[in-house]
């Protein structure tokens, strides 16, 4: 019998993952997931994925949970540190714009 198994995932050569033959990335579909959200509906927000594509990257997760759980603890605190660095860098620009804000929606500061 041939071996048909589907890839639902792959690394990219930057090593991020997406969802094979998209660029939806595989860290969209597994926030969803754990956010609740029922395949059909992840399906609904990323309309270039079939139903068997978001099942299949979610059950790539599963059963390669710990290696994407890192991935995905080493990409929040990367743009996190990332995050920091343009906060501080455009510290004088971030507090003109909540300023003006502020001032639109009514608030004196």
């Amino acid at each position: 019998m041939e071996d048909v198994r589907k890839q639902y995932a792959e690394k990219t050569p930057e090593g991020g993952w997406r969802v094979a033959g998209s660029r939806v990335s595989l860290d969209s579909i597994v926030h969803a997931y754990w956010e609740g959200r029922l395949p059909e509906a992840i399906a609904a927000d990323f309309p270039s994925l079939s139903i068997e594509q978001v099942h299949g990257a979610i059950a790539f997760y599963l059963g390669h949970r710990e290696e994407i759980d890192a991935y995905l603890q080493a990409q929040g605190t990367r743009w996190g540190a990332l995050r920091m660095e343009s906060e501080t860098r455009h510290a004088a620009l971030l507090k003109r714009l909540r300023a003006f804000s502020g001032r639109r929606q009514g608030d004196p500061r």
